[in-house]
């Protein structure tokens, strides 16, 4: 049987088929060929018998067959013309409707043709438009595109103060179930930074900082940028929004205008969301603390290797560095 195969190709490749018609032949064709060659020979019960298949498939071949392989192939299943498919009222009212709404959506699409005499389901439809590729053409997202952001001219004129909660798996032993935060001060221009550790998220907590804040940095503060958490604002507090925090009444007590950011929008205040980013890499993800003393202790020492880091902003100073260079100016001239 496997000779009669091979037998029968060489034959179809003298006969001159080509190289793609070739790459189209199966096993179930050449099976077919086979059948029929023998049912001419030997009969056709015969060859029911030695094929193991019955004399109605093999009368319904040898009728198709022209002497090509070609015409034992498979024909497609599908029926010519099907009962329910869109008539061609419906095509032309998709048709218009498409090209007038090129962009609208599979279910709005759907419910305007319905409003104009259009019966059938959304699935038919969409079955529809996807054979004959009218789906909904997508927009592209309109790009943001950010203000410029208001550069700082001199040291304080501007500060970004925000509160970081210290990640659970950095606190071990004694300090497992506790809660500690970092409060972080830093300023626009020169970029400095004083890093606090507290025990409590609070108002109080917030001011108690600002006066540190104050103390710390050698230049007069004019304006402090915050978020709008509880800690420094009853903006968002809809039963106090109309009274001051304590961290709010520190500030005009100091002279110091607050600045607060358009709610949910922490971008506003990237410099210190970017510094608190900065610390999860260099010193969160690879730092342990065993009680708040340590957690102070490590964060210090954080503090004064950001504050001696040069940076690409400050012409690759650092901003201590900068500090320096700064006096040496305004003292000398």
């Amino acid at each position: 049987m496997a000779s009669v195969k091979v037998e029968l190709l060489r034959q179809n490749r003298k006969a001159g088929a080509t190289l793609s018609a070739m790459n189209k032949i199966t096993q179930t064709m050449l099976y077919r060929q086979s059948l029929i060659s023998y049912a001419e020979k030997h009969g056709v019960t015969k060859a029911a018998i030695r094929y193991h298949t019955n004399h109605q498939y093999i009368y319904r071949w040898r009728k198709r067959y022209d002497g090509t392989l070609q015409s034992l192939a498979d024909r497609s299943h599908r029926p010519h013309h099907h009962p329910n498919q869109h008539r061609p009222e419906e095509i032309k009212l998709i048709d218009n409707m498409r090209r007038r709404n090129p962009n609208t959506g599979l279910v709005v699409f759907w419910v305007k043709l319905r409003q104009r005499g259009y019966t059938r389901s959304i699935s038919g439809l969409y079955r529809f438009l996807r054979k004959r590729g009218q789906m909904a053409v997508k927009l592209p997202n309109p790009k943001y595109i950010p203000k410029p952001y208001e550069q700082m001219t001199y040291p304080g004129q501007r500060g970004q103060i925000d509160v970081k909660f210290v990640p659970a798996a950095c606190l071990v032993g004694d300090a497992a179930d506790q809660k500690f935060y970092q409060y972080t001060f830093i300023d626009e221009y020169s970029r400095f930074r004083y890093l606090e550790a507290f025990e409590e998220h609070s108002t109080y907590s917030s001011s108690l900082f600002l006066r540190h804040v104050v103390e710390k940095f050698p230049y007069a503060i004019a304006c402090i940028q915050t978020d709008n958490g509880s800690e420094f604002t009853n903006r968002l507090n809809n039963s106090k929004s109309d009274r001051p925090t304590l961290f709010e009444k520190t500030l005009s007590e100091l002279g110091i205008q607050h600045k607060l950011i358009r709610p949910y929008t922490p971008r506003h205040n990237g410099k210190v969301e970017r510094s608190h980013r900065k610390d999860n890499e260099e010193f969160y993800a690879s730092h342990r603390f065993f009680s708040f003393a340590d957690f102070s202790s490590q964060l210090a020492l954080r503090q004064r290797q950001y504050n001696n880091f040069p940076m690409r902003p400050l012409n690759w100073l650092s901003p201590f560095a900068g500090f320096i260079s700064l006096l040496f100016f305004v003292t000398y001239h």
